[in-house]
């Protein structure tokens, strides 16, 4: 009998808002926002760190890292968040939507260890000022990017997935995008090696490199009390404080969904919360490093200078 109750899955439902239509139009001009100002904004910060010499520096580097990296995360789920808002029934083949699930753990766990990055970058800049040339040239700078895009791809290649025999016919996704762990809850039969891995890469790729951040952030504030300069201690905690912020807001989303006891049921929340680090943190990225942070500011004015000369 337990065979026969067990059909093959070869496409999903997606709930969305569908059980709240009243916010689906709102929700869908809110998400357009969000996704074409991910897109200028991110897009405009790979162009001036790209055109403007004075900002071929490792932060900037790894900042450009982290644009490319927040535009191919917002669009892995945006566009077809935006689609489905108006489908009556939203659909997905099976095969699209675990490569989604897994394109999307990766682009997380990515941007996890390039925030740490991020963080040693500027632990050497502040603290060891006079050997940062040194220690943080342009090989190693390319080592620790590639290593952060590469690494991630350990966890994702380990079959973690939810062979559709194991699904039991049951294909309702209350979410709006595919996501690895909302897949696994409509598994009906043992999921506990996936569970293990996911426990183990969990903390390893999320409260690591949490944990690196915050020392060496602390590390940095001590150092920074040191300077003497009142406005070298200004720029410092000015830097500083960018990243801090979109630290704050990633990890602290990212860990409430994926560090809790899970359930086999998604509520409200998990998707709201799911839409803020997975597609509002990436429009958050460039505005936070952007707005106060005069070297970008210095750029816009420059390259803009250029490009109003050459066509006058």
């Amino acid at each position: 009998m337990e065979g026969h109750n067990k059909t093959l899955v070869t496409e999903f439902i997606l709930l969305g808002l569908s059980q709240h239509p009243w916010a689906q139009v709102p929700f869908f001009f809110f998400m357009l926002i969000v996704y074409m100002v991910t897109l200028v904004g991110n897009s405009l910060i790979l162009v001036l760190i790209w055109l403007d010499p004075q900002l071929h520096t490792p932060m900037y580097f790894f900042l450009s890292n982290l644009s490319f990296l927040d535009i191919c995360y917002s669009t892995s789920s945006a566009p077809q968040v935006l689609v489905n808002c108006f489908r009556e029934k939203a659909t997905i083949s099976y095969k699209r939507c675990l490569v989604q699930s897994y394109i999307s753990l990766y682009l997380g766990m990515t941007e996890c260890l390039l925030l740490a990055v991020m963080a040693y970058d500027r632990f050497v800049a502040i603290c060891i000022p006079l050997h940062y040339t040194i220690i943080m040239n342009g090989k190693v700078c390319m080592k620790l990017a590639a290593a952060s895009w590469t690494i991630t791809l350990i966890p994702v290649l380990i079959p973690v997935g939810t062979p559709q025999k194991c699904l039991c016919g049951h294909n309702v996704i209350n979410h709006f995008t595919c996501e690895l762990q909302v897949l696994l809850k409509l598994v009906c039969s043992d999921t506990s090696d996936s569970e293990i891995i996911m426990w183990i890469s969990g903390p390893l790729l999320l409260v690591v490199p949490f944990v690196f951040i915050m020392a060496t952030y602390a590390r940095i504030g001590v150092a920074v009390l040191h300077i003497r300069s009142a406005q070298g201690r200004i720029k410092a905690f000015s830097t500083c404080s960018s990243h801090l912020a979109v630290v704050s807001i990633f990890y602290g989303t990212a860990m409430s969904i994926y560090l809790r006891p899970q359930t086999k049921s998604v509520w409200d929340q998990d998707k709201l919360i799911s839409v803020f680090y997975g597609s509002v943190t990436p429009l958050l990225n460039p505005l936070i490093y952007s707005l106060r942070n005069k070297d970008v500011h210095g750029a816009l004015k420059r390259t803009f200078a250029k490009a109003k000369s050459v066509y006058i």
